[in-house]
């Protein structure tokens, strides 16, 4: 329909035919329809109009790979490498992951708008996280940037490795996406639902060169699997060949296996085969795969992918995940190792990898052959120069001969430590500070400091006070009563140190009259809390209101895993007004608060900005509240998933089976290395981290670093790891309890779930944890499974030993690495499960990287973790497991584990068994699960008032 002057669709037949017939001569009118308010003599008038008229001749377009956002964005024959930002992604963004699973969405897009304006041409969304109802996440993110013109502008590339959970992102997705990924590795049948789904939604597809085989890593499957999956798009299914990517596996070279000799080449003749036989199909590949081997030399690796890409280009590469910033130049490379590289990539030499190995190690460090000869001119600086180098660079070599040089030449000993190793510390700060030194970094600048104060300490005499004659500030740091988690904590305190604050660290579950007492006795600047588990914050909420109570005066700092900018300003600041609550997100923020709360000039329009941001935050968080959709219990019960019918398999025992001092050696590769690298601040997804343009180089000493400690932990028995498992008969009943009973049916316990009630999407249940156990009344006998797992019998006394060398840095690191450790038992653990002890998927193989994307069958949800938030139901799992007799494991009164380095949960086999997040709930559930319980409603909203929607 065409607009009268005033906008109205009313025009008649006499005067809609001539304007159809000038846009018909125009050439932009193809097909004439109608729409409500034209009639049959509208029709004819046009009919008439346009008589004789030749249809629009369509423009020839030249074939692409076609993606959109908002706007269009082509990748032809002619392109550059597509830059993919990958920070909205909770494997690989620590920063994002937080934001996610603290319902922080609108810092979250944050990101993603950041990565557009630093150039991004599509954005990777990942929502795979164990905690996390990742259909929920991916739908919500795509809603929410679909209304953000600055991010929607580009395409998406939606990736997980649950088909859900791509669906879900494709159904809300406003352009052409690519779907990353789809392969055969679970058969052709599926592989065919997927890729006609992926058609029906207009996505583009990258496809895995996979098959119920495994990976292709020869020539011959290469070709074979890339042809048959584009024949099965193209002939079957109707893919345009153009949204085909195909990526043919891009393995590690140089590994001294010869069977790996040939991966580059293979590699490379698949990608020209594909080109030439495979007409539109792009190929992709991850480059960093293929330098693995030389992890820790990045020349080398260099070298490598600049020697890959020039002959892998040649033969028709289009794209592929690349650190464009770490690419060297082709032509620029060294002849001699340029050479050897080239022996090694296109195989022609049958001693290429020992070849390239003899000269590797003279192109360590900047890539020149003088490089290690001029690794020690810093010693013929000044001793000051000295000094602040070896802090910087966290270099203990040298350090008491430096000290004491230095010490020698001053008046007294304490000038040593506030001249020029605090000078030393300030550049590490403002170096921190600025971006260009990462937390590893930090940590081993305090340990080379720690070791020169120590030095000093006997000759200082009456100085005793180690620098704090003139500190910054005096902070008393402390984990909250009933939690014994200090990894995080332990950072912060680092941190501050380095910048000349005296820090008082009173340790773990530290109560709230020891902290203010310290508080007190030491004339504190500052009281910073810590906490883990979520009846931490339930404690802070204690403190702060004792500290009104009593009339303190001094600010506080709020840091901790569960802890959230949200929480501290709706719960905690409102509780104490005579001072400031101030959200520390992490250990990079920690010194810029302390400075703000402590200078005289910035100190009240920091605090005001805070006041009034946290103003904000209470009236966002409200609502929020008055716009989510809860329904009541009863409805969310109605609304609850179906049993769905199968035969529950009898696990190979019923009762506990306890195993004392499990071989460490046999949880290292099952380790999950990137929660690791998060833990020290540095965001990446491992392996990817460690060829990373901005935090690679330190990544890789941190790792090299972990494996050497990793190394004595295992191979000198430094840490002990004990678990036990137990199986039972279990039923629902209640709708969300179930009853656990033992193997002749007596009664031995009763679970208590809670059930989610914030109205999910039309068709979705509402669930609770109990929906994955077979009901009572159902006449199916079902089971329900428990475990606990330690490797931090030991941890405690390990770091202890470091800390009183002045190592902070191994201290630290021993905890994170018991921490990954004890991860590992659990996955090694619930793999024995599956396939022996319970056994009901006896047939399973999965990669590593598989069991830590979870696509295995069963969950093993943790008491106090989203799907069942209630720490209180632990006790009940460490009374059927006998757990602290069986593994040394006990429960403090807020239920935390020590040791620390521990994972307890719950094991669900059924088919259909999922994580997801309860979200909040509402009184009437509460006083359901109260009565249930026998228990009151006020010691119910005592341990779940972190998910009370009141």
């Amino acid at each position: 329909g065409l607009p009268n002057e005033f906008g109205e669709f009313d025009e008649t037949p006499e005067i809609m035919a001539p304007k159809v017939a000038d846009y018909a001569k125009s050439g932009f009118v193809n097909i004439v329809g109608g729409c409500c308010g034209t009639s049959p003599a509208h029709i004819k008038a046009i009919a008439e109009a346009v008589q004789g008229m030749p249809p629009r001749i369509a423009p020839q377009i030249k074939p692409a790979l076609r993606l959109s956002g908002l706007e269009a964005s082509n990748i032809t024959e002619d392109s550059l490498f597509v830059n993919i930002g990958e920070r909205c992604n909770v494997t690989g963004s620590a920063k994002f992951k937080r934001l996610i699973l603290e319902n922080q969405y609108d810092e979250a897009l944050e990101v993603a708008e950041t990565q557009v304006a630093d150039g991004a041409q599509i954005i990777d969304i990942n929502m795979d996280e164990a905690m996390l109802d990742a259909v929920e996440a991916m739908t919500r993110f795509n809603n929410m940037i679909a209304l953000e013109p600055n991010i929607a502008k580009v395409p998406v590339m939606i990736d997980s490795s649950k088909w859900e959970v791509i669906e879900a992102g494709l159904k809300c997705n406003q352009g052409k996406p690519v779907v990353n990924s789809i392969s055969m590795k679970e058969g052709v049948e599926k592989f065919k639902e997927q890729a006609r789904l992926c058609q029906r939604y207009g996505a583009a597809v990258v496809v895995m060169a996979f098959d119920e085989e495994g990976q292709a890593d020869s020539y011959e499957r290469r070709i074979s699997i890339c042809k048959k999956s584009y024949d099965i798009l193209v002939n079957d299914i109707g893919f345009d060949p153009n949204d085909i990517i195909l990526d043919p596996n891009i393995f590690a070279i140089a590994t001294g296996i010869e069977e790996h000799n040939n991966y580059a080449v293979d590699f490379i003749k698949t990608t020209k085969w594909i080109k030439q036989n495979l007409p539109g199909a792009k190929v992709s590949g991850g480059l960093s795969n293929a330098s693995f081997s030389f992890r820790g030399n990045n020349p080398v690796r260099e070298a490598i992918h600049s020697v890959f890409l020039y002959h892998a280009i040649k033969a028709g590469l289009d794209m592929a995940i690349v650190n464009a910033g770490q690419l060297a130049v082709y032509d620029d490379l060294p002849a001699e190792l340029r050479e050897k590289v080239e022996a090694v990539v296109n195989n022609t030499s049958p001693n290429g990898t020992d070849d390239l190995l003899a000269i590797a190690e003279k192109y360590r460090g900047d890539g020149s052959v003088q490089a290690r000869e001029e690794d020690l001119a810093w010693r013929e600086w000044p001793v000051e120069k000295r000094l602040e180098h070896a802090l910087v660079k966290g270099i203990t070599t040298y350090i008491i001969e430096d000290t004491e040089e230095a010490r020698l030449t001053a008046k007294k000993p304490l000038d040593v430590i506030e001249g020029p190793l605090m000078d030393g510390m300030n550049v590490v700060g403002d170096l921190f500070g600025e971006g260009k030194m990462f937390l590893p970094q930090v940590v081993k600048s305090a340990r080379v400091m720690k070791q020169a104060v120590a030095h000093l300490n006997p000759y200082i005499e009456e100085e005793k006070a180690e620098s704090g004659a003139n500190a910054n500030g005096r902070i008393i740091m402390a984990t909250v009563k009933g939690d014994v988690h200090d990894i995080g904590k332990n950072i912060v305190g680092v941190v501050l140190g380095c910048n000349n604050y005296e820090v008082i660290d009173l340790g773990v579950m530290v109560s709230c009259d020891d902290i203010l007492k310290a508080a007190k006795e030491n004339n504190a600047d500052i009281i910073g809390l810590s906490g883990l588990i979520t009846p931490s914050l339930d404690e802070m909420v204690h403190i702060a209101h004792e500290m009104e109570r009593l009339e303190f005066n001094i600010p506080v700092m709020i840091g901790g895993a569960t802890t959230s900018k949200a929480h501290t300003a709706v719960k905690i600041e409102p509780q104490y007004t005579r001072n400031q609550v101030v959200y520390v997100p992490d250990a990079s923020r920690a010194v810029s608060t302390a400075s703000n709360l402590l200078s005289t000039d910035l100190r009240e329009k920091f605090v005001q900005d805070i006041k009034d941001d946290y103003v904000t935050v209470r009236e966002r968080t409200a609502q929020k509240r008055a716009n989510q959709n809860f329904i009541s219990y009863e409805e969310a019960i109605k609304a609850k998933a179906g049993w769905v019918e199968h035969t529950p398999v009898k696990p190979a025992f019923l009762g506990t089976k306890t195993f004392e001092d499990f071989p460490l050696e046999s949880l290292v590769d099952t380790i999950d290395w990137t929660p690791f690298f998060m833990t020290w601040e540095l965001a990446g997804k491992y392996p990817r981290i460690l060829d990373d343009e901005i935090v690679g180089e330190e990544a890789r000493k941190l790792f090299q670093d972990a494996q050497d400690l990793l190394k004595d932990i295992v191979e000198n028995k430094r840490l002990k790891a004990s678990g036990v498992i137990g199986f039972w008969k279990a039923n629902q009943i209640n709708h969300d309890d179930i009853v656990i009973r033992d193997e002749t049916g007596n009664k031995l316990t009763t679970l208590h779930h809670i059930r989610q009630q914030n109205r999910n999407a039309p068709g979705k249940p509402m669930l609770s944890l109990a929906d994955f156990i077979a009901p009572e009344d159902s006449g199916i006998e079902d089971y329900i499974g428990g475990f606990a797992v330690t490797t931090g019998i030991g941890a405690d006394e390990l770091a202890k030993a470091y800390e009183a060398k002045g190592d902070d840095y191994n201290a630290i690191m021993v905890k994170a690495l018991a921490d990954r450790l004890a991860e590992s038992f659990a996955e090694k653990m619930h793999l024995l499960v599956r396939k022996e002890f319970w056994g009901y998927d006896v047939d399973e193989a999965l990669s590593n990287e598989e069991l830590i994307k979870e696509q295995y069958r069963g969950i093993r949800p943790a008491p106090g973790y989203p799907a069942c938030p209630d720490h209180t139901e632990k006790r009940k799992l460490f009374s059927l497991l006998d757990a602290e007799e069986a593994t040394g494991i006990t429960l403090t009164d807020s239920f935390a584990m020590f040791p620390a380095a521990s994972v307890s949960g719950w094991y669900f086999a059924h088919p259909q068994a999922k994580y997801f997040g309860t979200g909040k709930i509402n009184r009437d559930q509460v006083e359901s699960l109260a009565k249930r319980r026998g228990v009151s409603v006020e010691e119910i909203e005592r341990w779940l008032r972190p998910v009370l929607n009141y």
